[in-house]
């Protein structure tokens, strides 16, 4: 019975993870207003000090779950983020290091 509960507990977690907008595709839409984004994003000169490698792409297939790969739209209703960026490292909800590797792309650990 225990086992059971313990796999209902894990599947129904894994669902609402899914769910999430951190699941989602990297469709991204910049916002001129802070209190409009999803994520306050900080951009960072030092790689070992971002949370997420962030790889801009000029295609919107290549932007996957949790990848790192942006794909910018112009269309607020378009995107699965709308970010606005910030000067300032105390505000950030995400620190964001810009790379020209595709296959640097995705989140530190």
């Amino acid at each position: 019975m225990k086992k059971l509960i313990f796999v209902f507990v894990f599947v129904v977690t894994a669902l609402c993870f899914l769910g999430s907008n951190e699941a989602s595709s990297q469709i991204v839409y910049i916002t001129k207003y802070k209190s409009d984004a999803d994520k306050v994003i900080y951009v960072s000169r030092y790689k070992s000090e971002a949370n997420l490698i962030v790889y801009e792409s000029d295609y919107k297939s290549e932007a996957r779950p949790m990848s790192g790969i942006w794909f910018y739209t112009k269309y607020k209703s378009e995107a699965d983020w709308q970010v606005y960026f910030t000067e300032y490292k105390s505000e950030a909800d995400i620190i964001v290091y810009f790379t020209k590797y595709k296959s640097e792309a995705g989140w530190n650990n």
